[in-house]
Protein backbone atom coordinates (compact mmCIF):
# COMPACT_ATOMS: atom_id res chain seq x y z
CA UNK A 1 0.00 0.00 0.00
CA UNK A 2 1.27 3.47 -0.91
CA UNK A 3 2.71 5.46 2.01
CA UNK A 4 1.43 9.06 1.91
CA UNK A 5 2.17 9.71 5.60
CA UNK A 6 3.46 13.19 6.34
CA UNK A 7 2.80 14.48 2.82
CA UNK A 8 -0.45 16.32 3.52
CA UNK A 9 -2.01 14.72 0.42
CA UNK A 10 -3.86 11.41 0.27
CA UNK A 11 -6.09 9.19 -1.87
CA UNK A 12 -9.78 9.91 -1.27
CA UNK A 13 -13.15 8.17 -1.42
CA UNK A 14 -14.19 9.95 -4.62
CA UNK A 15 -17.81 10.17 -5.72
CA UNK A 16 -18.71 10.24 -9.43
CA UNK A 17 -22.15 10.14 -11.05
CA UNK A 18 -23.20 6.65 -12.17
CA UNK A 19 -25.14 7.26 -15.35
CA UNK A 20 -25.34 11.03 -15.76
CA UNK A 21 -24.87 13.01 -18.97
CA UNK A 22 -21.42 14.29 -17.98
CA UNK A 23 -21.68 17.45 -20.10
CA UNK A 24 -24.79 18.45 -18.13
CA UNK A 25 -23.26 17.23 -14.86
CA UNK A 26 -20.09 19.39 -14.92
CA UNK A 27 -20.34 23.18 -14.43
CA UNK A 28 -17.60 25.79 -14.07
CA UNK A 29 -16.27 27.10 -10.74
CA UNK A 30 -18.84 29.16 -8.83
CA UNK A 31 -16.64 32.29 -8.72
CA UNK A 32 -16.55 32.73 -12.50
CA UNK A 33 -18.81 34.93 -14.68
CA UNK A 34 -20.11 36.75 -11.59
CA UNK A 35 -21.03 39.82 -13.68
CA UNK A 36 -22.58 37.80 -16.50
CA UNK A 37 -25.90 36.36 -15.27
CA UNK A 38 -26.65 35.24 -18.82
CA UNK A 39 -23.84 32.65 -18.53
CA UNK A 40 -25.48 31.03 -15.52
CA UNK A 41 -28.95 31.29 -17.12
CA UNK A 42 -27.63 29.35 -20.14
CA UNK A 43 -25.97 26.81 -17.82
CA UNK A 44 -29.34 26.33 -16.12
CA UNK A 45 -31.02 25.82 -19.51
CA UNK A 46 -28.41 23.23 -20.59
CA UNK A 47 -28.60 21.28 -17.32
CA UNK A 48 -32.40 21.20 -17.33
CA UNK A 49 -33.80 18.45 -15.08
CA UNK A 50 -30.76 16.17 -15.44
CA UNK A 51 -28.48 15.47 -12.47
CA UNK A 52 -26.01 18.37 -12.39
CA UNK A 53 -23.47 19.91 -10.06
CA UNK A 54 -25.27 23.20 -10.78
CA UNK A 55 -27.84 22.02 -8.21
CA UNK A 56 -25.07 21.32 -5.65
CA UNK A 57 -23.19 24.65 -5.75
CA UNK A 58 -24.03 28.31 -5.20
CA UNK A 59 -22.77 30.67 -7.92
CA UNK A 60 -21.01 33.53 -6.14
CA UNK A 61 -23.18 36.03 -7.99
CA UNK A 62 -25.97 34.82 -5.66
CA UNK A 63 -23.92 34.90 -2.45
CA UNK A 64 -25.47 38.16 -1.24
CA UNK A 65 -29.01 37.59 -2.52
CA UNK A 66 -31.74 38.21 0.09
CA UNK A 67 -32.94 34.60 -0.22
CA UNK A 68 -29.46 33.05 -0.07
CA UNK A 69 -30.40 31.06 3.05
CA UNK A 70 -33.20 29.30 1.16
CA UNK A 71 -30.84 28.60 -1.74
CA UNK A 72 -28.31 26.96 0.60
CA UNK A 73 -31.02 24.80 2.20
CA UNK A 74 -32.18 23.71 -1.25
CA UNK A 75 -28.61 22.77 -2.23
CA UNK A 76 -28.20 20.70 0.95
CA UNK A 77 -31.51 18.91 0.32
CA UNK A 78 -30.47 18.11 -3.25
CA UNK A 79 -27.19 16.61 -2.01
CA UNK A 80 -29.15 14.31 0.31
CA UNK A 81 -31.58 13.40 -2.49
CA UNK A 82 -28.79 12.58 -4.95
CA UNK A 83 -27.15 10.33 -2.31
CA UNK A 84 -30.46 8.57 -1.48
CA UNK A 85 -31.39 8.13 -5.15
CA UNK A 86 -28.09 6.43 -5.98
CA UNK A 87 -26.85 9.15 -8.30
CA UNK A 88 -23.27 8.53 -7.14
CA UNK A 89 -20.82 5.66 -7.28
CA UNK A 90 -17.77 5.66 -5.03
CA UNK A 91 -14.14 5.02 -5.92
CA UNK A 92 -12.65 4.09 -2.52
CA UNK A 93 -9.19 5.38 -1.57
CA UNK A 94 -8.43 6.59 -5.08
CA UNK A 95 -6.46 9.19 -7.03
CA UNK A 96 -7.65 10.33 -10.46
CA UNK A 97 -5.29 11.54 -13.18
CA UNK A 98 -6.96 14.07 -15.46
CA UNK A 99 -6.23 15.67 -18.81
CA UNK A 100 -8.03 18.96 -19.41
CA UNK A 101 -8.13 20.53 -22.87
CA UNK A 102 -8.25 24.32 -22.47
CA UNK A 103 -9.71 27.00 -24.73
CA UNK A 104 -6.26 27.47 -26.32
CA UNK A 105 -6.07 23.78 -27.24
CA UNK A 106 -3.35 22.99 -24.71
CA UNK A 107 -3.71 20.01 -22.36
CA UNK A 108 -3.34 20.61 -18.61
CA UNK A 109 -2.44 17.55 -16.53
CA UNK A 110 -3.74 17.14 -12.98
CA UNK A 111 -4.18 14.73 -10.09
CA UNK A 112 -7.34 14.60 -7.93
CA UNK A 113 -6.92 13.66 -4.28
CA UNK A 114 -7.44 15.23 -0.86
CA UNK A 115 -5.28 17.48 1.30
CA UNK A 116 -5.08 17.35 5.10
CA UNK A 117 -6.30 20.69 6.47
CA UNK A 118 -4.10 20.21 9.54
CA UNK A 119 -1.18 20.75 7.15
CA UNK A 120 -2.67 23.92 5.58
CA UNK A 121 -2.28 27.47 6.87
CA UNK A 122 -3.19 30.68 5.03
CA UNK A 123 -1.40 32.95 7.55
CA UNK A 124 1.26 35.05 5.73
CA UNK A 125 4.72 33.72 6.50
CA UNK A 126 3.38 30.34 7.62
CA UNK A 127 5.79 27.41 7.54
CA UNK A 128 3.00 24.93 6.74
CA UNK A 129 3.39 22.17 4.17
CA UNK A 130 0.39 23.63 2.27
CA UNK A 131 0.30 27.43 2.02
CA UNK A 132 -1.82 30.16 0.49
CA UNK A 133 -0.20 31.96 -2.41
CA UNK A 134 -2.03 35.27 -1.89
CA UNK A 135 -3.30 37.19 1.11
CA UNK A 136 -6.61 35.77 2.37
CA UNK A 137 -9.44 38.29 2.83
CA UNK A 138 -11.00 37.09 6.09
CA UNK A 139 -14.34 38.82 5.43
CA UNK A 140 -14.87 36.53 2.44
CA UNK A 141 -14.87 33.37 4.57
CA UNK A 142 -18.05 33.56 6.76
CA UNK A 143 -20.58 33.65 3.87
CA UNK A 144 -18.81 30.68 2.28
CA UNK A 145 -18.88 28.80 5.59
CA UNK A 146 -22.69 29.05 5.48
CA UNK A 147 -22.63 27.11 2.19
CA UNK A 148 -20.28 24.36 3.40
CA UNK A 149 -21.00 23.85 7.11
CA UNK A 150 -24.11 21.64 6.72
CA UNK A 151 -23.30 20.19 3.28
CA UNK A 152 -23.19 16.41 2.85
CA UNK A 153 -20.61 16.53 0.08
CA UNK A 154 -17.94 18.84 -1.31
CA UNK A 155 -17.14 19.62 -4.92
CA UNK A 156 -13.73 21.22 -5.42
CA UNK A 157 -12.61 24.01 -7.70
CA UNK A 158 -9.33 24.28 -5.78
CA UNK A 159 -6.12 23.97 -7.78
CA UNK A 160 -2.94 23.38 -5.77
CA UNK A 161 0.49 23.70 -7.38
CA UNK A 162 3.66 21.68 -6.82
CA UNK A 163 7.15 22.82 -7.85
CA UNK A 164 8.38 19.77 -9.75
CA UNK A 165 10.82 20.95 -12.45
CA UNK A 166 11.93 17.37 -13.19
CA UNK A 167 8.27 16.37 -13.79
CA UNK A 168 8.38 13.29 -11.58
CA UNK A 169 4.93 13.29 -9.93
CA UNK A 170 2.18 13.81 -12.52
CA UNK A 171 3.84 13.56 -15.93
CA UNK A 172 4.67 9.80 -15.68
CA UNK A 173 0.90 9.20 -15.54
CA UNK A 174 0.48 10.23 -19.18
CA UNK A 175 0.83 6.54 -20.03
CA UNK A 176 -2.76 5.60 -19.15
CA UNK A 177 -2.67 2.07 -20.57
CA UNK A 178 -2.84 0.37 -17.15
CA UNK A 179 -5.56 2.63 -15.75
CA UNK A 180 -9.35 2.49 -15.69
CA UNK A 181 -10.89 5.43 -17.55
CA UNK A 182 -13.62 6.97 -15.37
CA UNK A 183 -14.82 9.82 -17.62
CA UNK A 184 -14.17 11.36 -21.04
CA UNK A 185 -16.47 14.15 -22.28
CA UNK A 186 -16.88 17.68 -23.62
CA UNK A 187 -17.43 20.45 -21.07
CA UNK A 188 -20.35 22.82 -21.63
CA UNK A 189 -20.11 26.50 -22.60
CA UNK A 190 -16.71 26.44 -24.29
CA UNK A 191 -14.93 24.69 -21.44
CA UNK A 192 -12.97 22.29 -23.64
CA UNK A 193 -12.68 18.59 -22.90
CA UNK A 194 -11.98 16.51 -19.78
CA UNK A 195 -10.83 12.90 -19.36
CA UNK A 196 -9.94 11.09 -16.13
CA UNK A 197 -8.32 7.77 -15.15
CA UNK A 198 -8.12 5.94 -11.80
CA UNK A 199 -4.53 5.24 -10.70
CA UNK A 200 -3.32 1.72 -9.99
CA UNK A 201 -1.79 0.86 -6.61
CA UNK A 202 1.68 0.86 -8.16
CA UNK A 203 1.14 4.33 -9.60
CA UNK A 204 -0.06 5.68 -6.24
CA UNK A 205 3.11 4.35 -4.62
CA UNK A 206 5.19 6.11 -7.28
CA UNK A 207 3.29 9.38 -6.71
CA UNK A 208 3.89 9.22 -2.95
CA UNK A 209 7.62 8.54 -3.42
CA UNK A 210 7.97 11.37 -5.95
CA UNK A 211 6.11 13.86 -3.72
CA UNK A 212 8.39 12.97 -0.81
CA UNK A 213 11.44 13.80 -2.97
CA UNK A 214 9.92 17.09 -4.21
CA UNK A 215 9.47 18.29 -0.61
CA UNK A 216 12.82 17.06 0.70
CA UNK A 217 15.55 19.18 2.33
CA UNK A 218 17.72 18.54 -0.73
CA UNK A 219 14.99 19.83 -3.03
CA UNK A 220 14.52 23.01 -0.95
CA UNK A 221 18.25 23.71 -1.20
CA UNK A 222 18.44 22.98 -4.92
CA UNK A 223 15.33 25.00 -5.90
CA UNK A 224 15.47 27.97 -3.52
CA UNK A 225 18.98 27.99 -2.08
CA UNK A 226 17.51 27.62 1.41
CA UNK A 227 18.62 25.16 4.09
CA UNK A 228 17.02 24.30 7.41
CA UNK A 229 13.63 25.71 6.36
CA UNK A 230 10.21 24.11 6.69
CA UNK A 231 9.40 22.54 3.33
CA UNK A 232 6.79 24.08 1.04
CA UNK A 233 5.25 21.21 -0.91
CA UNK A 234 1.92 22.69 -2.04
CA UNK A 235 0.91 26.29 -2.84
CA UNK A 236 -2.71 27.15 -3.58
CA UNK A 237 -2.96 28.48 -7.11
CA UNK A 238 -6.75 28.82 -7.43
CA UNK A 239 -9.60 28.61 -4.93
CA UNK A 240 -7.68 29.87 -1.89
CA UNK A 241 -10.82 31.21 -0.20
CA UNK A 242 -12.59 27.90 -0.79
CA UNK A 243 -9.76 26.03 0.93
CA UNK A 244 -9.72 28.64 3.72
CA UNK A 245 -13.46 28.04 4.13
CA UNK A 246 -12.91 24.27 4.42
CA UNK A 247 -10.23 24.97 7.04
CA UNK A 248 -12.60 27.19 9.05
CA UNK A 249 -15.38 24.58 8.97
CA UNK A 250 -12.93 21.95 10.22
CA UNK A 251 -11.66 24.25 12.98
CA UNK A 252 -15.27 24.88 14.06
CA UNK A 253 -15.90 21.12 14.27
CA UNK A 254 -12.75 20.59 16.35
CA UNK A 255 -14.23 22.85 19.05
CA UNK A 256 -17.11 20.41 19.60
CA UNK A 257 -15.26 17.13 18.92
CA UNK A 258 -12.90 15.24 21.28
CA UNK A 259 -9.31 15.56 20.07
CA UNK A 260 -8.85 11.80 19.66
CA UNK A 261 -11.64 11.86 17.03
CA UNK A 262 -10.23 14.70 14.90
CA UNK A 263 -8.33 12.34 12.59
CA UNK A 264 -11.59 10.57 11.68
CA UNK A 265 -13.54 13.71 10.76
CA UNK A 266 -14.26 13.66 7.00
CA UNK A 267 -14.22 17.48 7.14
CA UNK A 268 -10.51 17.36 8.10
CA UNK A 269 -9.75 16.86 4.40
CA UNK A 270 -10.56 18.74 1.21
CA UNK A 271 -10.64 17.45 -2.35
CA UNK A 272 -8.29 19.32 -4.71
CA UNK A 273 -6.57 19.09 -8.08
CA UNK A 274 -2.76 19.02 -7.96
CA UNK A 275 -0.99 20.60 -10.97
CA UNK A 276 2.72 20.94 -11.64
CA UNK A 277 3.79 24.59 -11.77
CA UNK A 278 5.95 23.55 -14.75
CA UNK A 279 3.04 22.19 -16.80
CA UNK A 280 3.33 23.81 -20.24
CA UNK A 281 -0.42 24.51 -20.36
CA UNK A 282 -0.36 26.53 -17.13
CA UNK A 283 -0.06 30.25 -17.92
CA UNK A 284 0.22 33.12 -15.45
CA UNK A 285 -1.29 36.40 -16.65
CA UNK A 286 -0.60 39.80 -15.08
CA UNK A 287 -3.29 41.78 -13.25
CA UNK A 288 -2.84 45.55 -13.59
CA UNK A 289 -4.00 48.48 -11.43
CA UNK A 290 -6.13 51.58 -12.12
CA UNK A 291 -6.61 54.32 -9.51
CA UNK A 292 -9.61 56.64 -9.61
CA UNK A 293 -10.26 60.04 -8.05
CA UNK A 294 -6.59 60.79 -7.29
CA UNK A 295 -4.11 63.55 -8.18
CA UNK A 296 -1.68 61.70 -10.50
CA UNK A 297 1.12 64.26 -10.21
CA UNK A 298 0.95 64.16 -6.42
CA UNK A 299 0.84 60.37 -6.48
CA UNK A 300 3.96 60.15 -8.67
CA UNK A 301 5.79 62.58 -6.39
CA UNK A 302 4.78 60.50 -3.36
CA UNK A 303 6.08 57.36 -5.10
CA UNK A 304 9.52 59.01 -5.38
CA UNK A 305 9.37 59.96 -1.69
CA UNK A 306 8.27 56.43 -0.70
CA UNK A 307 11.12 54.86 -2.68
CA UNK A 308 14.09 57.28 -2.57
CA UNK A 309 16.33 56.81 -5.57
CA UNK A 310 13.46 55.98 -7.93
CA UNK A 311 14.45 56.64 -11.55
CA UNK A 312 12.11 58.33 -14.04
CA UNK A 313 12.70 56.02 -16.98
CA UNK A 314 14.47 52.75 -17.65
CA UNK A 315 17.08 51.41 -15.25
CA UNK A 316 18.17 48.40 -13.21
CA UNK A 317 15.52 47.27 -10.73
CA UNK A 318 11.74 46.98 -10.70
CA UNK A 319 10.25 48.62 -13.79
CA UNK A 320 6.64 49.90 -13.45
CA UNK A 321 4.88 51.48 -16.43
CA UNK A 322 2.20 54.12 -15.87
CA UNK A 323 -0.30 56.12 -17.92
CA UNK A 324 -2.37 59.21 -17.02
CA UNK A 325 -4.04 62.20 -18.68
CA UNK A 326 -0.64 63.95 -18.91
CA UNK A 327 1.04 61.10 -20.77
CA UNK A 328 2.89 57.92 -19.88
CA UNK A 329 6.22 56.84 -18.47
CA UNK A 330 8.20 54.31 -16.49
CA UNK A 331 9.29 54.27 -12.85
CA UNK A 332 12.31 52.14 -11.96
CA UNK A 333 12.95 51.23 -8.31
CA UNK A 334 16.61 50.19 -7.82
CA UNK A 335 17.52 47.47 -5.30
CA UNK A 336 13.91 46.55 -4.45
CA UNK A 337 13.17 44.73 -1.20
CA UNK A 338 10.28 42.71 -2.66
CA UNK A 339 10.68 39.81 -5.08
CA UNK A 340 8.10 41.10 -7.60
CA UNK A 341 7.19 44.44 -9.20
CA UNK A 342 3.61 43.97 -8.05
CA UNK A 343 4.82 43.78 -4.43
CA UNK A 344 6.81 47.01 -4.80
CA UNK A 345 3.82 48.82 -6.36
CA UNK A 346 1.08 47.44 -4.09
CA UNK A 347 3.02 48.28 -0.90
CA UNK A 348 3.13 51.92 -2.01
CA UNK A 349 -0.49 52.03 -3.24
CA UNK A 350 -1.85 50.62 0.03
CA UNK A 351 -0.06 53.35 1.98
CA UNK A 352 -1.02 56.10 -0.48
CA UNK A 353 -4.73 55.24 -0.59
CA UNK A 354 -4.88 54.96 3.20
CA UNK A 355 -3.44 58.46 3.60
CA UNK A 356 -4.97 60.23 0.59
CA UNK A 357 -8.15 58.44 -0.41
CA UNK A 358 -9.17 57.29 -3.88
CA UNK A 359 -10.32 53.99 -5.35
CA UNK A 360 -8.43 51.10 -6.93
CA UNK A 361 -9.51 48.47 -9.44
CA UNK A 362 -7.67 45.37 -10.67
CA UNK A 363 -7.82 45.01 -14.46
CA UNK A 364 -6.65 42.17 -16.72
CA UNK A 365 -6.72 43.95 -20.11
CA UNK A 366 -3.80 46.38 -20.73
CA UNK A 367 -5.86 48.38 -23.25
CA UNK A 368 -8.56 48.95 -20.64
CA UNK A 369 -5.86 50.16 -18.22
CA UNK A 370 -4.55 52.62 -20.82
CA UNK A 371 -8.04 53.92 -21.60
CA UNK A 372 -9.18 54.32 -17.99
CA UNK A 373 -5.81 55.55 -16.76
CA UNK A 374 -5.83 58.38 -19.33
CA UNK A 375 -9.08 59.87 -18.00
CA UNK A 376 -8.97 62.92 -15.67
CA UNK A 377 -8.09 62.18 -12.01
CA UNK A 378 -7.10 58.60 -12.89
CA UNK A 379 -3.77 56.79 -13.28
CA UNK A 380 -3.09 53.30 -14.55
CA UNK A 381 -0.14 51.03 -13.76
CA UNK A 382 0.91 48.18 -16.06
CA UNK A 383 2.79 45.27 -14.55
CA UNK A 384 4.81 42.46 -16.13
CA UNK A 385 3.48 38.93 -15.86
CA UNK A 386 5.09 36.95 -13.06
CA UNK A 387 7.40 34.24 -14.32
CA UNK A 388 6.28 30.82 -13.11
CA UNK A 389 9.80 30.23 -11.80
CA UNK A 390 9.21 33.11 -9.35
CA UNK A 391 6.03 31.67 -7.84
CA UNK A 392 7.37 29.27 -5.19
CA UNK A 393 10.55 31.26 -4.56
CA UNK A 394 8.50 34.37 -3.74
CA UNK A 395 6.23 32.51 -1.31
CA UNK A 396 9.31 31.02 0.39
CA UNK A 397 10.99 34.44 0.75
CA UNK A 398 8.12 36.98 1.02
CA UNK A 399 5.48 34.80 2.74
CA UNK A 400 2.60 35.33 0.31
CA UNK A 401 2.18 37.15 -2.98
CA UNK A 402 0.44 40.53 -2.99
CA UNK A 403 -3.28 40.20 -3.66
CA UNK A 404 -4.30 40.13 -7.31
CA UNK A 405 -0.77 39.25 -8.46
CA UNK A 406 -1.74 36.89 -11.26
CA UNK A 407 -4.54 35.04 -12.96
CA UNK A 408 -4.26 31.41 -14.04
CA UNK A 409 -5.95 31.29 -17.44
CA UNK A 410 -9.32 32.47 -18.71
CA UNK A 411 -12.66 31.94 -16.97
CA UNK A 412 -13.71 29.01 -19.18
CA UNK A 413 -10.40 27.27 -18.40
CA UNK A 414 -11.04 27.16 -14.65
CA UNK A 415 -11.91 23.89 -12.95
CA UNK A 416 -15.33 22.40 -13.60
CA UNK A 417 -17.10 20.52 -10.81
CA UNK A 418 -17.00 16.79 -11.57
CA UNK A 419 -15.58 14.78 -8.64
CA UNK A 420 -17.18 14.92 -5.18
CA UNK A 421 -16.53 13.60 -1.69
CA UNK A 422 -18.58 13.14 1.49
CA UNK A 423 -17.58 15.57 4.24
CA UNK A 424 -19.96 14.35 6.96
Amino acid sequence: MADFSGLGFYPADILLPKDADMTKWAVVACDQFTSQPEYWEETDRIAGDAPSTLRLILPEAKLNDPNVGEEIEKINRTMEEYAEQGVFRELPSSLIYIEREQSDGRIRHGLIGMVDLEEYDYTPGSGALIRASEGTILSRIPPRVRVREHALIELPHIMVLIDDPDRTVIEPLKDTSAMEKVYDFDLMQGGGHLAGWKLTDEQMTAVADALRAVGSEEAMQKKYGLSGVKPLLFAVGDGNHSLATAKQCYENLKKVTPEEEWKNLPARYALVEIVNNHDDALQFEAIHRVLFDVDPEKLLAEFHAFYPGTIDGEGEGHRIEYVWEGGSGVLTVPSPKMQLEVGTLQTFLDAYLKNNGGEIDYVHDPEVVRRLGSEPKNIGFLLPAMGKEQFFATIMKDGVLPRKTFSMGHAEDKRYYVDARKIR
